[in-house]
């Protein structure tokens, strides 16, 4: 895994305390994403905010115990919403899906490539509706709170893919 392109993540979410290491783990035969407290190294929590901290101190742990990136945490507390599109990418070529494309297009947002480099992170500062409850819909999740995103700061450039 390569470092994150810190200087492309937006000022505004590099500002909050809401950052967590994470590590690639096997759980139930399955490969998954485990956020990891920066200040402790064990597991973070994404209710809990005492076991988030700075974009710094979440490149510190990742460093010092060769962690897989960071990531940060969505929480009631910030305006913003994360959009995640799965299998829409082809890591080769960079040419995107044409239903991935209509999002990148509408929403108009700092968006990024995750680390599997076969899907976007799309970052919206706004809320789901209320009585919104289902975060999955095919490819896509969408998530405001009580989830974190990787972030790897690999920007997608939506026109010259």
């Amino acid at each position: 895994m390569n470092p994150p392109l810190v200087g492309n993540i937006p000022s505004e979410m590099k500002d909050r305390r809401q950052w967590v290491a994470w590590k690639y783990e096997t759980r139930k035969g399955k490969l998954t994403k485990t956020p990891k407290d920066p200040a402790t190294g064990g597991n973070a929590d994404p209710t809990d905010p005492a076991t988030w901290a700075s974009i710094q101190e979440a490149l510190i742990r990742m460093d010092n115990d060769k962690l897989d990136g960071i990531g940060f945490v969505f929480s009631e507390s910030d305006p913003f919403t994360g959009i995640d599109l799965d299998k829409c990418l082809d890591p080769e070529t960079g040419v995107l899906e044409p239903w991935a494309r209509r999002w990148v297009d509408l929403l108009k947002s700092y968006t990024e490539i995750t680390p599997s480099g076969t899907g976007l992170h799309i970052i919206v500062k706004g809320r789901k509706p209320d009585g919104f409850t289902h975060c999955r819909k095919g490819h896509i999740e969408v998530y405001d709170g009580d989830r974190f995103f990787t972030f790897t700061g690999k920007v997608f450039n939506a026109d010259g893919d």
